[in-house]
C-alpha cells in the first residue's frame, strides 16, 4: 500500500486561503481501529469555524490538520480485534475525534470501530456522509427534550441540514412541529412535516397564533434566539441549543453530539424504513474544497453539501 494520500489540509487557523490540497502520510492503523478508503464526505460549519479558530478554546488541533468529520466509504483493512468490520464493507461515521488533526477530507481515513456504522443499501455514497454528525445532532436534541406524541416542538432553521432531520424525526415521533425558515424554504419545510414561520421580529406572534399556550419544547440550531425561545416556551416546556452556551443558565441544555454506531445505528434503520429522507443541496469534488466551504458560510444551502473524492 501507498505511505501517502492526497488530502486538503491547512497549516494555520484561517480563511479559505489556507487550504491546501497535497500529500500527506497514509494514516496507521491501530487495534480496535478501520482504515476507510473515502467515497464520500460532507461538509458542516464546525469545518470551516475550526479552521478559523473557532474551536480552539476547547479542542486541540494538529498542524497540519486535515478537516472533515463525516466519511462514508470502504473498508480497506482493519486493526487487531475488529471482528465488526471486514475489508469490503461499506460503512459511514460521524468520525469525530478528541483532537482535530486526521480528518475525512482526504483518501483515507482511519476510526474506531466504536464509531463506525454499516452503511444503509438504499443510500448512495453523498446521501450517506450527509447523514452522521446533523442526523445524530437532531437526534441527540430530541432526546434530550423528550417530548411526545401530540407535544409541540419549535425548530430554529429548520431548513438547515440538522433542523431538516428534526423535523422529520419529530414528525415521524408523533410531534407537532413548527419551524423558521426564510418564505423561499416554507413549501419544503412543509414537505418536511413542519408548519412553517419566518425568521424576524414577528416570529414571536407567530408562534402565539399557531401555539396559544406556548410550545413544549424548543430546538435552536442557529444561535441569538433565546429570548424567542424563552417568550414562546409553556410553563413546563424544555429546551436545548447547539450554538448557544447561555440556554443553561436559562434552564436548557447545551447539544454537543458523541460519535457512536449505536446511535447511528437508529439513524440507518429509520433510513431502511423510508422514513428519513436526506436533501442534497450540492456536491463538489474534493479538489474544490475552498468552493464548498464558500457555499455552507453563505449559509443559503437548502440541504447538505457533500465532498466526491479527488480527481485521480
Amino acid at each position: 500500500m501507498n505511505h501517502s494520500m492526497k488530502a486538503v489540509s491547512y497549516r494555520a487557523y484561517g480563511g479559505l486561503d489556507v487550504l491546501e490540497l497535497g500529500d500527506r502520510p497514509m494514516p496507521r492503523l491501530s487495534p480496535g481501529s478501520v482504515l476507510i478508503k473515502v467515497r464520500a464526505a460532507a461538509v458542516n460549519p464546525v469545518d470551516w469555524k475550526i479552521m478559523a479558530g473557532g474551536l480552539d478554546p476547547i479542542m486541540d488541533v494538529h498542524f497540519p490538520a486535515v478537516p472533515g468529520w463525516d466519511v462514508a466509504g470502504v473498508v480497506e483493512a482493519v486493526g487487531f480485534d475488529t471482528p465488526e468490520f471486514s475489508p469490503g464493507d461499506e460503512v459511514y461515521s460521524y468520525g469525530r475525534r478528541d483532537s482535530v488533526g486526521e480528518g475525512t477530507f482526504a483518501q483515507y481515513v482511519v476510526l474506531p470501530a466504536g464509531i463506525v456504522a454499516h452503511k444503509p443499501a438504499e443510500l448512495d455514497w453523498e446521501h450517506a456522509a450527509a447523514l452522521p454528525l446533523a442526523g445524530l445532532t437532531a437526534q441527540r436534541t430530541l432526546d434530550a427534550l423528550g417530548l411526545g406524541a401530540g407535544d409541540t416542538l419549535l425548530v430554529h432553521n429548520g431548513s438547515g441540514g440538522v433542523g431538516g432531520f428534526a423535523i422529520q424525526l419529530a414528525a415521524h415521533a408523533g410531534v407537532r412541529v413548527i419551524a423558521t425558515g426564510s418564505p423561499a424554504s416554507h413549501d419544503r419545510l412543509r414537505r418536511l412535516g413542519a408548519e412553517p414561520v419566518s425568521y424576524g421580529p414577528d416570529l414571536v406572534a407567530a408562534v402565539r397564533v399557531l401555539a396559544p399556550h406556548g410550545v413544549a419544547g424548543v430546538a435552536d440550531f442557529i444561535g441569538g434566539v433565546l429570548d424567542q425561545t424563552l417568550a414562546v416556551l409553556d410553563a413546563e416546556g424544555r429546551h436545548a441549543s447547539v450554538a448557544d452556551l447561555t440556554v443553561v443558565a436559562h434552564g436548557g441544555r447545551n447539544i454537543w453530539v458523541r460519535p457512536d454506531a449505536r446511535e447511528l445505528d437508529r439513524l440507518s434503520a429509520l433510513v431502511e424504513q423510508g422514513k428519513l429522507s436526506i436533501e442534497i443541496s450540492a456536491s463538489y469534488p474534493m479538489e474544490r474544497v475552498a468552493d464548498a466551504f464558500a457555499a455552507s458560510m453563505a449559509g443559503k444551502a437548502a440541504g447538505k453539501i457533500v465532498l466526491t473524492p479527488f480527481s485521480a
